[in-house]
């Protein structure tokens, strides 16, 4: 069985990008809450971008402004 994973990387310019993989649905709501927690915390702006594959993925940027 694959692992939801949830990569966090904080990219030069202070933007913390966080790319997922298919997440199960026993851990979707769980991923979304920690994505939601992530931007309230940092106060940046949240974008949602599908990777170029036939699976979605989404990858998040929150950015300080």
């Amino acid at each position: 069985m694959a692992q939801d994973t949830l990569e966090i990387e904080i990219l030069d310019d202070g933007t913390i990008k966080t790319t997922t993989s298919k997440v199960s649905a026993a851990n979707h709501k769980a991923a979304d809450e920690f994505m939601a927690m992530i931007a309230k915390l940092t106060g940046g702006k949240t974008t949602k971008q599908k990777r170029k594959k036939s699976v979605s993925h989404l990858q998040n940027r929150i950015s300080q402004q």
